[in-house]
């Protein structure tokens, strides 16, 4: 009996002493040059802008600022935006636009009406409309992306706002525009066919027919003003709780009745939703698995209704509401997250716009600062741009009541062409542990030195404010030789690493 005890014991010992070694083993991140994704579209860095409260008067534009310019932007916000390279400004909304109407916020200021909003129970003063957004995005280099009212608009204010924004002139609202100061047409490039029109909370609400009937009849009009506008269809974003299925029921309906006519789909996804109001680090790091499965499926759905329609146009995915959540490192590690996902998925995401453009900086009467999400997305901003690598990653994971096998390490590779060198994207998920991994490069050789970029913070709900910046970017210098590194992934950390090749 003692030697069976002894036996047994020998062998949960064993099997102990089996986990801990394979724990301690370091992770395997395999990079191949020749395992192309595609482009990543510089669109993903892109923002969202809707007057909801203080996110655009007071933190964007605030004529009574004494940083304010000429036009009421605020400078301090306009500079550390600029750095931040965004490609385009979704605007104006947003459940807002589902009772806007466009001809309120043109024309001299003090003739503008103040609007009830019934989205966000608030009175709109109509001070930054058109012209003003149109305004910003040159003072920041952005492309303009306009979304229409699709819920109580009608088929003359959509055509009629294209008019005003791209018609050269010698029209009724092209001159309009003319008129109040801006002789050269703004050249809206993107335009969505509404927000959210299956929400109940959206004003004006509609069925998948019904949307899709006034939808194609839009496009239509929208296009025959400017042949060169691109288009985006609204997608699902009543996702429910558990297994409900309706959100990828709308998309498929609205992929079958306006493929062939739209350039896009959108997404929109608050992957906090997902928890149920469970906020602990080790959920909140799940979230971007939730990303990647919205995409999967709507990517999945594009897919079916191209090969059923037989139709050429391609359709791509415009993930144009997302957010990181709370200005906490946690939030800026989300922020990779996202837009690791979008980078993964390069081939089918080529246009995304972070929830707000306001919520990237801190705002303050004495100055703005680099907020924690900030960090995070100027890191890739500025550096993931090239071609999506398809990573090969195998580390540690964890499961909880959401998700299954969630890798603690969450990596994306992007190959800089004009750099000669790969950009290394990695989220350490765990909240205590340092992780090992071995980065291998499958052909070729890495070569010098690689630039490692760093976003950590004592602690993970540690925020920054004017005077502090609890979390930042640290930047050093790593020796390697041949074509592996080993490097140790700080515990709630995001690390990015520039590492040339030959």
């Amino acid at each position: 009996m003692k030697t069976v005890k002894l036996l047994l014991s020998c062998i949960v010992l064993s099997g102990l002493l089996t986990v801990t070694l394979r724990s301690q083993q370091p992770a395997i991140i395999k990079i191949d040059l020749d395992l192309k994704i595609s482009n990543v579209d510089p669109n993903i860095y892109g923002a969202f802008v809707e007057p909801i409260r203080t996110v655009v008067y007071g933190s964007i534009y605030d004529p009574k600022s004494s940083f304010a310019d000429e036009n009421g932007f605020r400078k301090d916000f306009v500079q550390l935006v600029k750095a931040l390279k965004i490609p385009v400004v979704r605007w104006p909304g947003g459940n807002y636009v589902s009772g806007y109407n466009w001809e309120d916020g043109i024309g001299p200021k003090e003739q503008r009406p103040a609007r009830l909003d019934l989205a966000w129970h608030q009175v709109e003063s109509n001070q930054m409309g058109t012209d003003e957004y149109a305004k910003l995005c040159s003072l920041i280099g952005a492309e303009n992306f306009i979304c229409i009212n699709a819920g109580l608009g009608t088929l003359d204010q959509a055509r009629h706002w294209v008019e005003y924004c791209n018609y050269q002139g010698g029209t009724y609202y092209s001159d309009l525009r003319r008129k109040y100061g801006n002789e050269k047409p703004f050249k809206v490039k993107y335009w969505a066919l509404g927000n959210e029109i299956d929400g109940p909370w959206q004003m004006g609400q509609k069925s998948g027919e019904d949307y899709c009937k006034f939808a194609l009849e839009a496009a239509k009009l929208m296009q025959w003003v400017d042949r060169d506008i691109k288009l985006i269809a609204c997608g699902a974003s009543n996702y429910g709780r558990g297994t409900n299925s309706a959100w990828i029921d709308w998309n498929d309906y609205v992929l079958e009745h306006m493929i062939g006519k739209i350039d896009y789909l959108s997404v929109h996804r608050y992957v906090r939703e997902a928890l149920g109001g469970e906020t602990n680090f080790p959920r909140m790091m799940s979230l971007g698995l939730d990303v990647d499965q919205k995409i999967d499926v709507v990517k999945a759905l594009i897919k079916k209704a191209m090969a059923r329609s037989g139709a050429t146009r391609p359709v791509y995915i415009s993930f144009d509401e997302w957010s990181g959540g709370r200005d906490t490192l946690t939030g800026s590690l989300l922020v990779a997250q996202h837009l690791n996902s979008f980078i993964r998925h390069a081939d089918i995401v080529k246009m995304a716009n972070i929830t707000m453009l306001s919520s990237l900086v801190g705002n303050s009467p004495e100055g703005d600062f680099k907020n924690a999400l900030y960090q995070a997305f100027y890191l890739y901003s500025n550096n993931s741009r090239g071609t999506a690598l398809d990573v090969y990653a195998d580390c540690e994971q964890y499961n909880n009541r959401v998700f299954e096998n969630i890798p603690y390490l969450d990596v994306t590779a992007v190959l800089s062409d004009s750099a000669k060198s790969v950009v290394l994207n990695v989220v350490n998920r765990h909240e205590q542990n340092a992780l090992t991994a071995n980065v291998v490069l499958q052909d070729g050789a890495f070569t010098g030195s690689a630039t490692v970029n760093e976003i950590n913070a004592e602690a993970v709900n540690s925020t920054n404010t004017r005077t502090r910046e609890a979390v930042a970017i640290t930047t050093k210098e790593i020796q390697f030789q041949a074509n592996t590194i080993s490097y140790d992934f700080p515990a709630h950390s995001f690390t990015q690493m520039l590492i040339p090749i030959k």
